[in-house]
């Protein structure tokens, strides 16, 4: 009998032992992805000036929508995001604020140091808060893990050459890359494009914001999906055109969601969330970036283009020259040109040009030289992205020719021709594009500009250019 009862007892209590276990089951959750902040030589100050210096120049210079309900709503769920970055990831210098752009590309970007911005047509395209807020906690990790700052600390340029507007926000007439819609000015989402791995921390810290803010990661997830769909099948969305895609990125946000703990009334389908959508779907309809690139060029703008410097253009431009003088800036970059052309230097583009050939519409004869940032890791590919961002800010051209093997300032690198009828001269224009790799990944191009029916006699100018480039780094 006394055994007997020992062992009801052992079972009893083994019994109890499992349902103890049991019951704290559910509480148990594999640990979320850990995200470590990325090497970076530069202060927290460093990114709060530059943002701040980039917020005043994009005040100026984009249509931001001033509506009351609409920015507070966004600076709601901004709020709420910045509220749940991890305590490692928290700056107290870093100001976030929240703006709504009135453009209706689907888009969002944010700058060093705080200043975010939100394009209407993102908010009106989203299917839920969670979408919104999916974005935004994408780019607030951005800002949070120091992403511009960090990207910038792998090269040697010095933080102030790179790190301007014209950098962050930057593109030019014939100088732009995909997404670059406004000279100077409008540009690719932010900064350039990161590398895959912080565009894989910025989902991974996004979607652990987006958690402990009471929101669902998978929303994260499921906007890839949206803003694919409302782009209907055609060129792909301004925001994911400037946030490369690494690769399963829908199902290793999902993955990532798995592992946090989301709550079971997640935020979705807010009465504010609607009454804003409404709002701003009541609203005269908002104009495109290359819609307002287009007015900008025309003098809506404040800010110049570098070949302003009161040009005139002229039907009367004279040859080039054949005596040569060498331009350097004195460290980076060593060439020959004519000697009776001018040079421009601008956000990272220099340009080349005659009497009567520049002015407030760019150039229509010369060359104009700079590097174009780029992660594909493929040069072809980098010259096929920057030769689409030249066809979108310059719609009057077309592809006259396909890429073809040149030799570039001493590198093998690519050529392709561009042709249209110039705005300016109304005359049929060809551009000469040509392409070099770097050896940090970033791309060498030069724009060879010139009237159809003059080309041929500026093409040994070009060449001597094209072979006489020396970069140093």
């Amino acid at each position: 009998m006394r055994i007997i009862k020992n062992h009801n007892r052992n079972k009893s209590l083994m019994a109890l032992a499992m349902i103890w276990t049991m019951s704290f089951l559910p509480l148990i959750v594999p640990a979320q992805t850990r995200v470590n902040m990325p090497k970076n030589k530069y202060k927290v100050q460093d990114d709060v000036r530059v943002g701040r210096e980039a917020a005043a120049q994009v005040a100026r210079q984009f249509p931001l929508l001033n509506d009351g309900p609409a920015d507070q709503y966004i600076d709601r769920i901004g709020s709420r995001l910045v509220a749940a970055i991890p305590s490692q990831f928290q700056q107290p210098a870093f100001d976030y604020r929240f703006e709504v752009v009135n453009a209706r590309d689907i888009n969002a970007f944010a700058l060093p140091g705080g200043p975010m911005y939100v394009n209407r047509g993102m908010i009106e395209a989203a299917r839920n808060e969670g979408e919104i807020a999916g974005v935004m906690a994408h780019e607030i990790s951005h800002i949070a893990l120091r992403h511009a700052t960090a990207q910038q600390t792998k090269v040697s340029n010095p933080l102030n050459q790179i790190l301007g507007i014209g950098a962050i926000l930057g593109g030019a007439v014939l100088g732009g890359q995909t997404g670059a819609q406004l000279g100077q000015i409008f540009a690719q989402g932010y900064f350039t494009r990161y590398s895959r791995d912080y565009e894989t921390q910025a989902d991974v810290l996004g979607s652990q914001i987006m958690a402990e803010a009471g929101y669902d990661p998978r929303d994260l997830a499921n906007m890839f999906r949206t803003i694919e769909q409302q782009s209907g099948g055609g060129r792909g969305p301004e925001f994911l055109s400037s946030h490369p895609n690494p690769g399963n990125r829908y199902e290793n946000i999902n993955r990532e969601a798995d592992l946090l703990r989301v709550t079971s009334n997640t935020i979705k389908i807010t009465p504010e969330f609607r009454r804003v959508q409404e709002r701003l779907n009541s609203l005269p309809r908002a104009r495109s970036m290359a819609e307002i690139a287009r007015d900008y060029r025309g003098g809506q703008g404040q800010e110049q283009s570098p070949t302003y410097g009161g040009g005139r253009y002229s039907s009367r431009v004279a040859l080039p020259s054949a005596r040569t003088r060498v331009y350097t800036d004195g460290s980076s970059i060593r060439l020959s040109v004519p000697d009776n052309w001018r040079e421009f230097a601008g956000q990272g583009t220099l340009t080349f040009a005659p009497e009567g050939a520049y002015g407030d519409q760019g150039i229509t004869h010369g060359a104009m030289i700079g590097i174009h940032r780029s992660n594909s890791g493929n040069a072809l590919q980098a010259s096929e992205n920057y030769v689409n961002g030249i066809l979108q800010s310059n719609p009057y051209l077309r592809q006259q020719s396909r890429f073809s093997n040149a030799s570039v300032a001493g590198r093998q690198g690519y050529a392709i021709v561009l042709t249209g009828r110039s705005p300016v001269t109304g005359r049929n224009e060809v551009v000469a594009v040509f392409t070099a790799p770097m050896q940090n990944g970033s791309l060498l191009y030069i724009n060879a500009v010139a009237p159809e029916e003059e080309s041929y006699r500026y093409n040994p100018a070009f060449r001597n250019i094209i072979n006489s480039i020396r970069i140093n780094g």
